[in-house]
């Protein structure tokens, strides 16, 4: 006769039962008991902080290499940074909306007219020639020289550079020569000249620190002619430019 299979109920506390024993076997019953009569576990001792020493200067020994190690430390506390600065001018805002973008052919021809009036110029002081683009007279205002000009004619350290017009009004900048250009002041020359896309200028470099500056306009006429004739006291007359 088959014996019936037992039911779920039947297997299950079977199986209650000998998980009951295996407990017992590793003692489980008696730790549960002995961990809830145990008092709460204390708090651990807090790390004992030293309190931090700050060594006095004169007892911090500088790392220094051999081939200085003989010589004496250097002392810092005269030495200043100078700082160029020059007066800020009050120039009216420009309107940017109506920018106009000089040609190809205006461009070439305003470069042209400054290579024959460097070219009057002569050797005398060093020139050199410089074609306005939007970033010099709108926007940045930010002015780059040519490097071989710089290396070769300029200070060696930030200094105050003055641009003399046709007029003799001076205009003070600042030039830096680790970007070889003129950042302060090169706003307020380009403003006050009317400056445009496409002028070509005439960079003459009368003094250690002073240019005289020569503006050919990209929009030249017959005025420019006499302006160059009456002003800049070139000894022939300027015919063609």
């Amino acid at each position: 006769m088959v014996k019936a299979k037992p039911s779920y109920e039947e297997c299950r506390l079977k199986r209650v039962e000998e998980n009951k024993k295996r407990m017992e076997a590793l003692n489980l019953p008696m730790l549960c008991q002995a961990l809830r009569k145990k008092p709460s576990i204390e708090p651990s001792h807090e790390k004992q902080v030293k309190p931090r020493t700050v060594k006095k200067q004169e007892d911090v020994v500088l790392r220094r290499s051999s081939r200085v190690a003989n010589k004496p430390a250097p002392v810092y506390n005269g030495v200043t940074l100078v700082r160029v600065e020059i007066p800020r001018r009050i120039s009216s805002k420009r309107d940017l909306s109506n920018r106009v973008y000089a040609s190809d052919e205006a461009r070439a021809g305003a470069v042209e007219k400054a290579e024959k009036l460097e070219a009057r110029l002569g050797p005398e002081h060093p020139t050199f020639i410089k074609p306005m683009l939007q970033s010099h007279v709108t926007g940045g205002f930010w002015l780059g020289l040519p490097g071989y000009f710089c290396r070769r004619n300029l200070p060696k350290r930030d200094e105050a550079i003055t641009l003399i017009d046709e007029d003799g009004d001076e205009y003070p900048t600042v030039y830096l020569p680790r970007k070889t250009g003129l950042s302060g002041g090169w706003k307020a020359f380009a403003v006050a000249h009317g400056l445009v896309d496409g002028d070509a200028l005439v960079f003459q470099l009368i003094r250690n620190t002073a240019f005289k500056v020569y503006i050919i306009r990209v929009n030249g006429s017959d005025q420019m002619k006499n302006l160059l004739n009456s002003k800049y006291q070139i000894s022939e007359p300027v015919q063609s430019i």
